[in-house]
């Protein structure tokens, strides 16, 4: 049997089976048709349904910016599973597309693979790693953490150090340390030892955070931001392919690379997909909980999937916009609008693409963006697979041309 908690990348790989996560979601709530239980495949929990297993599989994936390995392989197995089509950029973004979808317009549906991270910049001659940041970590996550160190023989657990009160200076004890005095702790007594465990300057490096089932329908793990999204397109693939659902589009799902550090992946993605409309799935931006107020963001969790209004990268298509409040209103879906700053996403880039297309980002209302461990909702996540399937299953070729167009 492969290792409850592999930490290894041939470990990692064994316990997802064969090929792939699970063949079929099963819900919580009634957004989503209940089918047949299906049995474990080695690795996974008995206790967790198809859809929690994947969840928990792809949060647990070490992916940060740039060494998103691990987490394509999930996504390429899941939709090979499906008789998709799958197809890399050059940036190794995934592109699939869902046998007999050959007709109507082009619908880019995206959320990116990669988490924020750090990479090996520096090892000491003592044994520590200096790291730089990849993507937006606070100051405050930093330390007295477990870190996924991704070197050539495979994956090595850092201990971030932590600065022991007992002889700090108490003018000293309530800094945020910054990542210029952040050192990582493999374990090794020297340089040598360090290299002679496959680490070396330019490794990338991951959170690590179990994925854990909370009261009230709730999972907790890392890397919501965004491996809730491929989750979300994955869920979709799988109800359409078991429901025979025929949509008037032509979907492209496309899993990217390197958002958190520029929106990378999808500046080429979009190029290789060549959309006619864009949907980005993405983490939302829970603001439940103390210290952040509506004057901030406006999602919570239990209440429905999010829509996001502006964030620093994107004004929606409002047209699209609208059409996807209206969707939601027929099909009995709790939507949040959410208005912020100081967040990109692929989005954008769709809607920058050629002389510019509709595009809307879609999101699970997730708390603690960017940390060692965030909170979704089960309800949430499962609303967001429903609204995704009403919207691309109403996205015809008129109804696309009326969205994109501005005459008056």
């Amino acid at each position: 049997m492969a290792p409850e908690h592999p930490h290894t990348r041939r470990d990692f790989l064994a316990a997802l089976g064969v090929a792939t996560v699970g063949t079929a979601t099963s819900a919580t709530t009634g957004f989503a048709r209940q089918p047949p239980p299906a049995a474990p495949a080695q690795g996974q929990d008995p206790g967790l349904d198809a859809t929690a297993q994947l969840l928990k599989a792809l949060s647990e994936a070490a992916g940060p910016s740039a060494f998103e390995e691990d987490v394509r392989a999930i996504v390429a197995a899941e939709f090979r599973a499906l008789g998709a089509g799958v197809e890399y950029d050059g940036l190794g973004s995934v592109h699939a597309t869902l046998p007999g979808n050959t007709t109507g317009p082009r619908i880019m549906v995206t959320a990116h693979m990669d988490e924020v991270g750090l990479m090996v910049q520096h090892i000491t001659p003592d044994g520590y790693l200096r790291v730089k940041a990849l993507g937006g970590i606070l100051g405050q996550a930093l330390p007295d953490q477990r870190w996924t160190v991704l070197g050539r023989k495979g994956p090595v657990t850092a201990i971030s150090g932590l600065r022991t009160t007992h002889v700090l200076p108490a003018s000293q004890r309530d800094i945020v340390w910054p990542i210029e005095d952040t050192f990582l702790d493999v374990g090794a007594t020297s340089r040598d030892e360090v290299v002679a465990m496959g680490i070396r300057p330019g490794d990338g490096i991951a959170p690590l955070s179990d994925f854990l089932v909370m009261p009230n329908g709730r999972y907790a793990g890392k890397a919501w931001d965004d491996r809730v999204g491929l989750a979300v397109m994955i869920v979709a693939a799988r109800r359409l392919r078991a429901e025979g659902v025929r949509l008037p589009g032509q979907v492209i799902w496309v899993a990217t690379t390197q958002e958190e550090i520029g929106l990378r992946g999808a500046q080429t993605a979009v190029d290789l997909a060549r959309p006619d409309l864009g949907i980005s799935i993405e983490a939302g931006v829970s603001a439940d909980y103390p210290a952040i107020g509506p004057t901030q963001a406006q999602e919570r969790l239990g209440g429905g999937p999010g829509l996001f209004l502006l964030d620093s990268s994107m004004i929606p298509n409002r047209k699209l916009r609208d059409f996807f409040f209206d969707v939601a209103a027929q099909s009995g879906i709790p939507l949040q609008p959410n208005v912020l700053t100081g967040y990109g996403e692929d989005g954008a880039e769709i809607q920058r693409y050629d002389t510019g297309r509709p595009a809307v980002n879609m999101t699970v209302p997730t708390r603690y963006l960017h940390g060692h461990t965030g909170i979704i909702q089960r309800s949430d996540f499962d609303g967001a697979v429903e609204l995704l399937i009403q919207v691309l299953t109403r996205l015809d070729g008129p109804r696309v041309a009326d969205i994109a167009s501005f005459a008056p």
